[in-house]
């Protein structure tokens, strides 16, 4: 032991004594890179010291001489990100030197030689005598340390059980370690046990007196209760008599069942009896303020004429066809049968294609209320169902929040980010949201402070989300979900002539006689100034367009037209903010454009392939996830299993390392349809024959050659479209989702559906 070199852990808020065990969660890196050095040890040894600065800089000058020879019991990581280790105490250890290395200080150690001698066994007796007193004041510590007792052999051991147990603060705890000698540690802790007897004597006197107190707080309360008696047979009574007649007021106004009137009447009753002192009055209080708010049988009448809630839809939402066909169907039915469970719908879709304001535009339709919550980022299920009512400061969930704003119990309820909870230790927010989204079950909705049952069928809940994949299975199963795809340069067109354009106009005190914007020059901020799939950043960009054309009217002082064209955007907007890739300017051998789907739309994906001499080796570059680098693997070696079938010679194969890139490195690509353009690609350059760069392709190969159906096709076209593609190959699963492309695209792309890899082989390399 002695001169070993062992990691050193300083602790600044707890002591750990021989004999003894420690549990301690950290995350700091100092604390890691000492514990995890000693966890790789044989012995998992490690040298715990306190500092004598009690402060959380740790200093070689505040490190003391002596420490804790401690062993690693445990280690474990826990969910909230930090480390539980559990450390045992072993013996006192002499520091000699320490020093800093590999991030974490580390020591030199020798044994230390605990002094005894023959006033030991007096001391011992002492001890135990002042241990005996301590105990019979303070009872809850002898189950606690009597068990141990028995394993005690010397004063040493002694003294560090009780101190150990002694509920002392950290300073005096640090003190009985770093004290060397048992018998000046038996005197300190006699005479610190000395003063908790004497600090436990007062506190058994001062209880006494308060008992004595609440005796006298009781007659008090009587003679109160007494004068609160004449003062009601004089007329003279106080508000909270008032406060209970205006309750009992509110409550034979409520709209509400009996088994709900009956509860509000047994708390009110409670609040009666309550004297005002009672800590529970206000909590009562609270309470009934809820029941009472609540709109427990209060509706809304919904529209009936359909025509108009169309009309409405039509004019807040362009396209959006499917939805607003279930928002009709819905109400058709019900309108026929008068008793229809409200659906619970999810629209899914990117950033900024309208899902909230439509979701309003829905509520508007229908004449209903509004209620709005956005649940992203939660992690406590409390915040769903509420908190018990024990709880100080408990509140009703997020649902029955929203219902009492809108003041119905069937009110449109927009759930914001359905997709984004989080779960962890607190619990699992999309578990109880089961319940609320449920048309099964939701008609019996209970909230944990209201605890009555509350009736949700009527209510038509309306949930938004960027990505289906991070909804829970379990919740999706009960949504009814509606995709929202983005939208075309086109609808972006006239969304913005119809809709965004005439509301900047009047939000900034123009008219269409003074600014004017050709389509052109919309186009280009969609083209140029902007990249979402939505429409949020043209809005911005269009006001920011009409502000600085304000200002310059009311510098120059001239209400003149302003004709904004293409060239005159750079003078208001700058420079242009974005650009798409583009088809290059003449067919080159090893470069295919394959097709990708972004968070913005779509854009193509130009492939290149080159070879040298090599071993037949394969390297791919263009920050690439994992399906893509497996998507390069299967084409490698679909290629070299049918060599001969595309007439290649396969020493080109084995004698040369190929190297296929994404360009664009710097941004991340990942997804399983670029398999039969990688494809393609390396069989361009294998035969040195050019693919057309006005071709693009798009679908997943197997190593048999089929070509896999593919999603996102409707802007993986709109954004080759937007690059110069006219012809693109696709796999035959996909014909059913040409629907989905909008008509001008179709006039002008050629669509090539294959099922094997050999159909595009033919139609691109011939027999050759």
């Amino acid at each position: 032991m002695n001169n070993q070199k062992l990691a050193v852990l300083a602790l600044n808020d707890v002591v750990v004594f021989p004999n003894n065990e420690i549990r301690i969660e950290y995350d700091d890196s100092f604390e890691k890179a000492s514990i995890d050095y000693a966890d790789n040890t044989d012995d998992k040894y490690l040298v715990i010291v306190h500092p004598i600065d009690s402060n959380y800089v740790v200093d070689v000058t505040s490190l003391p001489s002596y420490g804790i020879l401690g062993q690693i019991k445990l280690k474990l990581n826990v969910p909230n990100g930090k480390t539980r280790v559990v450390i045992e105490g072993i013996k006192r250890v002499h520091v000699s030197n320490y020093f800093y290395q590999n991030h974490f200080y580390q020591a030199d150690i020798s044994e230390v030689v605990i002094p005894s001698s023959e006033e030991d066994k007096n001391y011992y007796s002492l001890l135990m005598k002042s241990l005996d007193k301590y105990i019979e004041k303070a009872p809850y510590m002898s189950n606690a340390i009597i068990s141990q007792l028995d394993t005690v052999e010397s004063l040493n051991e002694l003294c560090d059980l009780i101190g150990s147990f002694l509920p002392v603060d950290y300073n005096k705890k640090k003190k009985y370690v770093m004290t060397i000698s048992p018998i000046e540690r038996a005197r300190i802790l006699i005479e610190d046990m000395n003063e908790e007897i004497k600090f436990l004597e007062l506190e058994r006197k001062i209880e006494s007196e308060v008992e004595q107190e609440i005796e006298e707080s009781q007659k008090e309360y009587f003679l109160r209760e007494k004068l609160r008696a004449i003062k009601r047979e004089l007329g003279d009574i106080n508000s909270k008599e008032d406060e209970i007649e205006n309750l009992k007021k509110r409550l034979s106004k409520l709209k509400c069942n009996y088994k709900v009137r009956e509860k509000i009447k047994s708390e009110i009753s409670r609040y009666e009896a309550m004297s005002s002192h009672s800590p529970e009055l206000g909590m009562i209080r609270d309470y009934l303020d809820w029941m009472l708010h609540l709109p427990w049988n209060i509706y809304t009448k919904d529209t009936k004429d359909l025509v108009k809630v169309e009309q409405i839809l039509n004019s807040t939402h362009y396209a959006l066809e499917e939805v607003k066909s279930r928002i009709l169907e819905y109400l058709a039915v019900k309108q026929n049968t008068n008793n229809l469970r409200s659906p619970i719908l999810c629209l899914v879709g990117p950033p900024g294609v309208g899902k909230t304001s439509l979701a309003l535009s829905i509520a508007e339709s229908l004449g209903r209320k509004t209620a709005k919550i956005s649940v992203g980022g939660i992690n406590d299920e409390a915040e769903i169902v509420g908190h018990r009512r024990t709880y100080v400061g408990a509140i009703p969930g997020r649902i029955i929040q929203g219902i009492r704003k809108a003041g119905t119990a069937n009110p449109v309820f927009i759930i914001d980010e359905i997709d984004k909870m989080t779960k962890d230790i607190k619990g699992d927010p999309a578990s109880s949201l089961l319940e609320v989204l449920d048309p099964e079950q939701n008609d019996k909705f209970s909230d944990h402070y209201i605890e009555e049952e509350f009736d949700l069928s009527k209510v038509l809940f309306i949930a938004t989300a960027n990505y289906i994949e991070q909804i829970p299975y379990e919740l999706r199963d009960r949504l009814e979900i509606i995709e929202l795809t983005s939208y075309t340069e086109y609808e972006k067109l006239d969304i913005a002539k119809n809709h965004l354009i005439p509301r900047a106009l009047e939000e900034h005190g123009l008219t269409s006689l003074q600014v004017q914007l050709d389509d052109d020059a919309i186009l280009a901020i969609i083209r140029y100034y902007t990249k979402e799939a939505g429409v949020r950043e043209l809005d911005r960009r269009i006001a920011s367009l009409f502000r600085k054309i304000v200002k310059k009217m009311l510098l120059e002082k001239e209400q003149v037209f302003y004709p904004i064209g293409e060239k005159d955007l750079e003078a208001f907007l700058g420079k242009k903010k974005f650009s798409y890739e583009k088809t290059g300017k003449k067919s080159e051998v090893g470069v295919v454009n394959g097709m990708a789907y972004t968070a913005f739309g779509g854009d193509i994906l130009p492939i290149e392939v080159t070879m040298f001499p090599g071993k037949g080796e394969l390297i791919l570059t263009g920050s690439l996830g994992d399906v893509m680098q497996e998507s390069c693997q299967i084409s490698f070696s679909y290629i070299k299993a049918n060599a001969g079938s595309f007439s290649i010679d396969s020493n080109l194969l084995s004698e040369n390392d190929i190297h296929i890139h994404f360009p664009e490195g710097a941004v991340a690509k990942d997804g399983p349809s670029a398999g039969i353009a990688i494809t393609t690609a390396l069989v361009s350059l294998f035969k040195n024959h050019a693919v057309a760069n006005n071709v693009a392709m798009t679908g997943e190969i197997t190593l048999r050659g089929r070509i896999l159906e593919i999603g996102g096709l409707r802007e993986k076209v709109i954004g080759a479209h937007r690059a110069g593609i006219r012809k693109i190959f696709l796999p035959r699963e996909n014909r059913k989702d040409l629907d989905e492309i909008p008509e001008e695209l179709k006039k002008q792309i050629t669509f090539v559906f294959v099922e094997k890899y050999g159909d595009i082989y033919q139609r691109l390399f011939g027999r050759g």
